[in-house]
Formats: C-alpha cells, structure tokens, sequence
C-alpha cells in the first residue's frame, strides 16, 4: 500500500479520534476541542455536540442515543433531547482519565482507561475495563491492562478484542450473555506499535493506528502483518471502515497533543481497501 493512495478528506481539525460509521456518516470527537462531529463523503463537516472537557470512545444505545466518553472527569455521557446528561459517574472504578469504548448491541458500554500519568512520569499502573450497563449500573470487568484503548466486539457479539497500547498486544476476551469478560488471551502481539484505535473487518483482521510508528497496519490473529502503510505527520491515531459498502478506511491524524492544542492540525483521510468493516463498532 503507498502514501499517495491516500485521499484527504477533511482538515481543520484539532485531535480527531474515535471514528465511527453510523447513519451514512462519519463520526468522531475533535477529542481535545470537546466536541463531537460528523463528516459526509464530500467532507461537509457538522458538530453534533460540545462539551467543557476531552471527548473520546462513542456508541449508541438501542433507542438511537448517543454516548460519549468524557474523559477528564472520568463520566460516561449521554446525549439526551435536551442535551447531554451523565450516564454514569466512573470515578470510584478507575485510577486516571478514561479513554476508549466500544458499545454493543444491548448498549452495553465497554469503557478503559489509561490508568496512570503516563505523560508526567508516574510509575505503570494496570488499567481496568468497565462495564456500564444501560440502566447506568457499572463494574470493572476487567483490572489488569496496559492502558487499553481502542475495542472492538465480532459479528456474533460472543469476543471482545481492546488494543493495550502500552502492552503493545490486542487481548481478547470471551463475551458472556450477561456482557461479563471470560477467558483473556493475547489475540496478537504487535510489538513497538502500541495500538491506538482499531477496526475489524469481513476476515476477521484488526487495522491498527499506530502513532508510535505512524503506519498503520492490518493485523491477522496471531501477529502476521499483511498490509501495511506508513502514514506521514501527523500522526494516525484511529481507524475506522465505513462508507456505503464499508471498504473505505478512514484515518484521523493530528500531532502530539501539546502541539494540536496550539492549533487546528487535525485531519481525516480515506483509503479504499478490499475487504470491508464488519463487528462494532
């Protein structure tokens, strides 16, 4: 795969991450703007909602209500008719700001963490995974991850699979019916990649946004590399497959975020590939 296959789609941006395709579009959080945005295929941009702090991971629930990860104060939220509300208070079931999610069918919310200050040089702590059901009840499901970040669950709903960035490993786990987390196994080692968003396709093969690297890569279980694209600055932060037939990768890139806040360099690019998105999100 070449660099110049790459299309820019939008730009002006400050940190985009977590895209999802939902409803014809692309969605994503300008994460260090607080807000949450759309984009069309012709790269006409809307912002669905803003809030005070960082915005990260997005899902639905059934009845079609967004939810969004505030990440400083460590709240899921959720998008009511009158705006956005707190869908549950995370704060006495993590150690440090929250991140990705991913949300399945029943609207489950699977929500990490970093788990420690990583960028001020405080001492690895494991991170955990919670569970935040729809009824807003919400548990750790899982206690022992290196700063687990992008999540994706399969087709038949039955594996979880979260990137480790700081393990440098996608873990999966099996789902049970209750959406409790079983047998943990290391689905593929990446090592030096430290995975940031993921997306799972029709062959069961993971993309992997790795800013570390600035490539992106296409995972098969196990740890075999088959595709892979170096993407130059800024760096590509997470991926997604949408588009109608869902074989068009889309990847946000922005700089380290100490440079991102100085101003708009954030962007979207698109890519065609063969194989197209299956699972969630």
């Amino acid at each position: 795969m070449a660099t110049d296959e790459l299309q820019l789609l939008v730009e002006g941006l400050v940190f985009p991450e977590s895209p999802r395709w939902h409803q014809g579009r692309l969605w994503f959080s300008d994460m260090l703007a607080g807000r949450v945005m759309t984009v069309d295929a012709q790269g006409r941009l809307e912002t669905i909602v803003g809030a005070p702090g960082w915005l990260s991971g997005l899902g639905w629930l059934p009845d079609g209500r967004l939810l969004a990860v505030s990440m400083q104060d460590r709240r899921l939220l959720r998008l009511d008719p009158n705006g956005l509300v707190e869908a549950a208070d995370l704060t006495g079931l993590t150690t440090f700001i929250c991140n990705d999610m991913v949300v399945d069918e029943a609207g489950r919310a699977y929500v990490g963490e970093v788990g420690f200050d990583v960028h001020g040089g405080a001492p690895f702590q494991p991170a955990r995974l919670v569970l935040v059901e729809p009824d807003s009840r919400a548990r750790v499901v899982d206690a022992d991850l290196a700063c687990p970040n992008g999540t994706i669950i399969t087709p038949d709903g039955r594996t979880l699979i979260v990137g480790e960035s700081l393990g440098n490993r996608l873990t999966a786990f099996d789902v049970a019916a209750d959406g409790s987390l079983g047998a943990k196994r290391i689905w593929a080692a990446v090592e030096g990649l430290g995975p940031d968003g993921i997306c799972l396709d029709a062959e069961g093969a993971i993309w992997v946004a790795s800013p570390m690297k600035n490539e992106v890569v296409r995972v098969l279980e196990g740890g075999r590399i088959s595709h892979r694209l170096n993407v130059p600055s800024p760096m590509p932060l997470a991926v997604m497959l949408g588009g109608d037939d869902r074989r068009m990768l889309y990847i946000c890139r922005a700089p380290h975020p100490e440079v991102a806040l100085t101003g708009q360099y954030g962007r979207i690019d698109v890519l065609r590939v063969d194989v197209p998105g299956a699972g969630l999100p």
